[in-house]
């Protein structure tokens, strides 16, 4: 059995790297670019007025000249107008074309207009004021995204922006998310006396849509000879198998025989943690397919929801992000109360999060153990307790797991 740490040491030792593709840039949020965006023209395309007002000379304005009367109006999208007398004034909207012969805009909150003259009443007008120069942001050419940049909304609006429809990111890897046991049945279903409903596989589901990783399901019963058919199907066709149940010590958890009986490399089985301790990590070494170089990457998570929960948090979700070429978030939170827990291995207690006089305050949620689903709604995130300790402090800090957000 080995520690927490030297199980993400592993993992992250095990990283895969995926195929490109392009999509769409609207399916490209929460997708790592692999190519730099540039600028297909100057940012802004023009000089631009910042906001709704009038557009004058400042050279008339230093002369003295306060009144000015006005020629017409300059919209956003028209085109460019020019103002034909330098003591005059062009009324101008945001995000117009400065007009020609223009160097001030004066907001309409500073301006008095009356029978077509526009009066302000101001000691100072500097020049280029409320204007945004052409090419200020960004020149033609220029890179406005960076290569392995993680996309966001922000980064969507960008490429609209350039106009770019089509973007190249990592691909996602191609996931199977297997539950075992003949205990489990369908969510449509009504569970016999010793049955129970297939969930643990859903909400590694909507874990990884989180990533937006779309994974296909299956569901094996306990059959060792079944398991070995669909599995070695399994690691032909996917890049990841995520397994819930069958790596215990029951006498119908084959799933560690089959996999090494399929030549999968055992990386580890049993980590010193709670919940989680019978995880199972491994990996099939590439081997040749259709002439492709393929390799499979297997988490078997026990079956109790909390820790296929946690164990997907804690380990798969680093995977995934290193093996994208992005960096894991770390955060962390204080403990409300004191906190004592004796077994000498790494706990991972659930956790109620508050924000607190600019300090994320972790609140215990104690449950009925890893197979109390229903606490996981009560809580937050899972704070992880490190196995040097058995009395944690009010006021200590620890690094959290976060599943929701507030």
């Amino acid at each position: 059995m080995i520690s927490v740490q030297e199980a993400s040491v592993l993992i992250q030792k095990a990283t895969q790297k995926f195929s490109d593709e392009t999509v769409s840039f609207l399916e490209s949020q929460d997708r790592v670019l692999k190519e730099a965006i540039l600028a297909d023209t100057d940012f802004p395309p023009f000089d631009r007025v910042c906001m709704d007002g009038i557009a004058i000379s400042k050279k008339q304005f230093d002369a003295g000249k306060r009144s000015f009367a006005i020629e017409g109006v300059q919209a956003a999208g028209s085109p460019q107008k020019t103002l034909k007398n330098s003591e005059s004034c062009l009324e101008v909207m945001t995000g117009a074309i400065l007009p020609k012969n223009t160097d001030a805009v004066i907001p309409y909150e500073l301006v008095a207009i009356e029978n077509g003259n526009a009066t302000v009443n101001l000691d100072e007008v500097k020049e280029l004021q409320n204007i945004h120069l052409q090419g200020r942001d960004r020149a033609k050419g220029e890179i406005v995204i960076e290569k392995n940049t993680l996309v966001t909304p922000a980064e969507i609006g960008v490429l609209a922006t350039v106009g770019k429809a089509k973007v190249k990111v990592v691909g996602q890897p191609k996931i199977l998310i297997v539950s075992t046991g003949n205990e489990l049945v369908e969510v449509t279903e009504t569970p016999l006396a010793p049955q129970i409903r297939r969930s643990n596989v859903y909400s590694l589901i909507s874990l990884l849509k989180r990533l937006s990783i779309e994974a296909d399901t299956r569901h094996l019963t306990d059959d060792k000879e079944n398991l070995k058919r669909q599995i070695q199907t399994y690691l032909e066709t996917y890049d990841v198998l995520l397994f819930s149940g069958a790596v215990s010590k029951g006498k119908f958890d084959f799933l560690p025989e089959v996999l090494e009986e399929l030549g999968v490399e055992k990386l580890f089985h049993k980590v010193k943690q709670r919940p989680g301790k019978p995880f199972w990590f491994g990996q099939r070494a590439s081997v040749e397919v259709s002439g492709v170089e393929n390799k499979t990457t297997i988490f078997a998570f026990p079956g109790n929801p909390v820790s296929t929960y946690v164990n997907c948090l804690k380990y798969f979700y680093p995977w995934y992000q290193k093996s994208i070429g992005i960096a894991a978030t770390k955060e962390t939170a204080v403990l409300s109360v004191d906190f004592n827990f004796k077994p000498s291995m790494t706990y991972f207690l659930q956790v109620k999060l508050e924000n607190k006089a600019g300090a994320l305050v972790a609140i215990p949620q104690i449950g009925n153990g890893s197979g109390d689903l229903t606490n996981l709604v009560d809580a937050d995130a899972f704070l992880e307790l490190p196995a040097d300790k058995t009395e944690f402090k009010k006021g200590e800090f620890y690094p959290i797991l976060r599943y929701r957000t507030f």
